[in-house]
C-alpha cells in the first residue's frame, strides 16, 4: 500500500515540476522579475499539494515535500528554498500533530541546506543536488529515528521513505535539466536560424543588386542558379535561363576553350580565370572576365562550379584607347626626331637643285625633283607639328568668320577645279574659345580632302548650326567618291591614308586638335555617295 502511495506522490510531483516548464516553452523567454520569489512560492504550493497526499503511519505523516525543497535550494538558493520550506512547514503543522518533531526537523534542514549552499554555490546544480540530498539523509537519520525515537525499530520504513524522497529529487532534476538542455538547444537553433536568415538576406541583397553575373553550373554545363543581374546585363528573363546549357549563349569561337577549361576544373579542382563573350538578347556580343570556383560535395568530388562574370567591354575600350595613345606618343616622338634629321639635308639638296635650275635653265628633271622635295618637306613639317608640343593660346572668336576666311583662301583653287562652296549658317555668330591657327589647319585639311575627292568638280556643303545645349556643329559634306563603311574606324590612325600620295597624318592631327579644344569629330560615308564630316565644339560662355 505504501508503495502505491509513493508512486502516486512521485507521479503528481513530476507533473507539477514539468507543467510550468512546458507552459513556459510556449512563451518568450524574457527574464521574469523577482524570479526567485515566484519560484519559491510555486515550490511552496507543490509542497502543500504533496503534504495533502501524505502517508499516515501510527499518528505520523510522511510525504516527499523535501524533494522540491532540495531542488529549489540547488537551483535558486536559500531565499527561494526557505520560502518553499515555509509553505511546507505551515501545511504540515495544519494537517497533523507532532509539531516539535516537524519544527525541529524543518529548522535543522533549513540551517543545514543554507550553510551547504554557501559552501557549494560555485558548483553545478547536479553536484549541489547530490550534496544536499546526502545532507538531508544525514539530518533525517539523526533527528527522526535517533533524536525523536520515531520507528527506531522499523529501519525499512525509513529507508523506503528516504529512497522515494531521493527518487523525487532525481526525477525533478532530470525534468529540469532536460528542459534546460532543450531550451539551450532551442536558443542555439534560433540564433542559427537568425544568422542563416541574415546571411541569406545579405547574399540575396548582393546577388539581386550586383551588376556582375553569378551563376552555378553542373557537370553537364547546365545552369542550376543564375543571379537576377542576367536580366539587366543580358536581357534574358529567368524562365529563358532555367535548365539551359551555358554554351548556348557563348560565342562560337569561345565555346571549345570554355568547355575544355570547365572540364579541366572538374578534374583538377583548381580555380580558373577566363574571358569569353556572351550573347545579349538583342544579338550583340558582350565580353566578360570570369572567375570560376569549383565546389566539392560530401564525397570530395567537384559537383558544381560557381562562375562570377564581369562586363569588361568598357575596360577593353579603355585599353584599346590607351594602346592607341601610346602608339601616337611613340609615333610623335619618332616623327619629330626623323623630321628634324631629314629637314637639314633636305634644305641643302633643295638649294643646290634650285641653283642648278637657275644656272642651266629649267628642265623636266629639275621640276620633278623639286616637286618631290616639296612633298618630302610637307611630310616632315606635318611630323614636326605632330610631335612637337604646341604653345596653345586660346581666344574667344567667331567660328563663322574662321570658316569664311578659310573658304576665301581655298576659293582660287576651288574655281580652277570647278568646285563650289555652299555655306549655310543657322545663326549670325557662333563664338567659341580656341586657337585660331590650329582650327584653321583642321578646316584646311578637311576641305582639301573633300576637294581631292572630287576631281571632276562638284559642290561642297558647309553647314554651321547649333547642336545640343552649349555646343555647335560644323558639317562638311562633299560629293566625291566616298569611303567604304568598313574603313571608317581606321580614319585618323597614323600613316593610314586612302590617297595615292597622302601622308596619313592630316586627319590624325585634326583629331588631336579637336580633342584639345574639348570637341569631337566624326565621319560618315559610303562608297560613291560622298563623305560627311561633323565637328562639334563647345560654345563660349
Amino acid at each position: 500500500m505504501f508503495l502505491l502511495d509513493y508512486i502516486v506522490n512521485l507521479s503528481i510531483f513530476s507533473l507539477l515540476v514539468s507543467s510550468p516548464l512546458v507552459i513556459r516553452s510556449f512563451f518568450n523567454h524574457k527574464p521574469i522579475k523577482h524570479a526567485r520569489l515566484w519560484i519559491g512560492v510555486y515550490g511552496g504550493i507543490v509542497s502543500v499539494i504533496l503534504i495533502m497526499l501524505s502517508i499516515h503511519e501510527q499518528g505520523y505523516s510522511y510525504d516527499i515535500r523535501y524533494a522540491p525543497i532540495i531542488l529549489i535550494f540547488a537551483y535558486m538558493g536559500p531565499i527561494a528554498g526557505i520560502i518553499t520550506g515555509s509553505f511546507g512547514l505551515i501545511a504540515r503543522l495544519i494537517s497533523s500533530g507532532h509539531w516539535e518533531t516537524a519544527i525541529s526537523g524543518w529548522a535543522a534542514m533549513m540551517i543545514g541546506f543554507t550553510i551547504i549552499y554557501y559552501f557549494t554555490k560555485r558548483y553545478t546544480p547536479f553536484i549541489k543536488s547530490i550534496i544536499l540530498s546526502s545532507s538531508y539523509i544525514l539530518i533525517y537519520i539523526i533527528t527522526v529515528p535517533i533524536v525523536f525515537n520515531v520507528f527506531r525499530d522499523n529501519p525499512f520504513f525509513h529507508i523506503q521513505y528516504i529512497l522515494f524522497v531521493i527518487l523525487g529529487v532525481i526525477l525533478g532534476f532530470l525534468l529540469i535539466e532536460s528542459y534546460v538542455k532543450l531550451h539551450r538547444l532551442n536558443n542555439r537553433l534560433s540564433d542559427m536560424y537568425r544568422m542563416v536568415e541574415a546571411s541569406e538576406s545579405k547574399y540575396r541583397l548582393i546577388a539581386e543588386n550586383t551588376s556582375d553575373l553569378i551563376m552555378v553550373m553542373d557537370k553537364e554545363h547546365t545552369l542550376t542558379y543564375f543571379s537576377p543581374s542576367h536580366e539587366m546585363v543580358l536581357g534574358y528573363q529567368n524562365c529563358e535561363l532555367e535548365d539551359v546549357k551555358l554554351c548556348r549563349f557563348i560565342h562560337p569561337d569561345d565555346v571549345e576553350f570554355f568547355k575544355n577549361t570547365i572540364d579541366r576544373m572538374f578534374d583538377c579542382k583548381e580555380s580558373q580565370a577566363l574571358e569569353f563573350r556572351l550573347s545579349h538578347k538583342q544579338g550583340r556580343w558582350i565580353e566578360f572576365e570570369s572567375r570560376c570556383v569549383p565546389v566539392s560535395g560530401d564525397n570530395g568530388e567537384v559537383e558544381h562550379i560557381v562562375i562570377i562574370s564581369r562586363d569588361i567591354s568598357e575596360r577593353k575600350k579603355a585599353e584599346e584607347f590607351l594602346l592607341q595613345s601610346e602608339k601616337l606618343s611613340i609615333v610623335g616622338e619618332l616623327a619629330a626626331g626623323v623630321a628634324h634629321e631629314i629637314r637639314n639635308p633636305l634644305t641643302t639638296i633643295k638649294g643646290f637643285i634650285q641653283l642648278s635650275k637657275w644656272e642651266n635653265g629649267a628642265d623636266e628633271i629639275n621640276d620633278l625633283l623639286l616637286s618631290e622635295l616639296a612633298r618630302i618637306e610637307t611630310i616632315t613639317s606635318e611630323m614636326l607639328t605632330l610631335g612637337k608640343p604646341q604653345a596653345v593660346q586660346l581666344h574667344r572668336m567667331s567660328l563663322r568668320e574662321l570658316v569664311e576666311n578659310t573658304l576665301e583662301l581655298l576659293s582660287p583653287q576651288a574655281i580652277m577645279q570647278n568646285i563650289q562652296f555652299n555655306l549655310s549658317v543657322e545663326d549670325s555668330a557662333f563664338f567659341i574659345t580656341g586657337e585660331k591657327n590650329q582650327l584653321k589647319q583642321v578646316l584646311l585639311n578637311i576641305l582639301k580632302n573633300a576637294m581631292e575627292a572630287m576631281p571632276e568638280g562638284g559642290t561642297i556643303h558647309i553647314d554651321l548650326q547649333k547642336g545640343d545645349e552649349g555646343e555647335c556643329i560644323l558639317a562638311i559634306k562633299d560629293e566625291g567618291c566616298g569611303i567604304p563603311e568598313e574603313l571608317l574606324p581606321r580614319l585618323g590612325e597614323p600613316f593610314y591614308t586612302l590617297k595615292e600620295k597622302g601622308t596619313g597624318l592630316g586627319l590624325m592631327i585634326c583629331n588631336k586638335i579637336i580633342k584639345q579644344h574639348h570637341g569631337s569629330i566624326t565621319y560618315q560615308s559610303k562608297a560613291q555617295q560622298g563623305t560627311l564630316v561633323e565637328i562639334k565644339l563647345p560654345l563660349a560662355l
